[in-house]
């Protein structure tokens, strides 16, 4: 069977969520996870990869260190593209050695957008990709190219946000 692409994108809350739940329902009909966040390291543990390293389903998951540059404007952004490259390229291995049933590449449209990684790797990624592997990506801005080829295609749009209307900040258990 062939595995398809999945976008989660958009201004909206929920794109992680809903790639979790995908990652979660494929996992407990015991095909093999892996969930990698990009650029959300230095904010603590978020409640998907606390969820998933204390499941005991068959999911990896692994949180680069890296950390968004809306949440540190200081950031080097050069130093910062060739750790996401190299974070990018450790994913791929993994990827390629196709012991996954599931992948999600959470916030990999974010490091696309913001310049941290050529559009080009994610695409050859998605024509290198094993035949049979679902693949996820999620964040802000995903590029037409890869909305064109992903085969699922959800739009997250922010209608009302409490942090704008209210200033309440990131609550754990909800937005993390």
């Amino acid at each position: 069977m062939r595995g398809m692409i999945h976008v989660y994108t958009g201004n909206g809350k929920g794109k992680t969520t809903a790639a979790f739940g995908l990652a979660t329902r494929s996992a407990g009909h015991g095909k093999r996870v892996l969930f990698a966040q990009f650029l959300k390291g230095g904010r603590g543990e978020s409640g998907e990869i606390l969820a998933g390293r204390a499941s005991t389903l068959k999911m990896k998951v692994i949180r680069f260190a890296e950390i968004h540059p809306r949440f540190d404007p200081t950031v080097d952004r050069e130093e910062l593209a060739r750790k996401v490259q190299a974070d990018f390229e450790e994913v791929r291995q993994e990827i390629l050695k196709d012991d996954y049933d599931l992948v999600v590449l959470d916030e990999v449209d974010n490091c696309v957008s913001q310049d941290l990684l050529p559009i080009e790797r994610l695409l050859a990624l998605l024509e290198e990709k094993p035949e049979r592997l679902e693949l996820v990506l999620t964040g802000r801005g995903a590029d037409p190219r890869v909305i064109e080829r992903a085969d699922y295609v959800t739009e997250m749009k922010k209608i009302k946000h409490p942090a704008e209307t209210e200033g309440t900040p990131a609550r754990k258990g909800i937005e993390f």
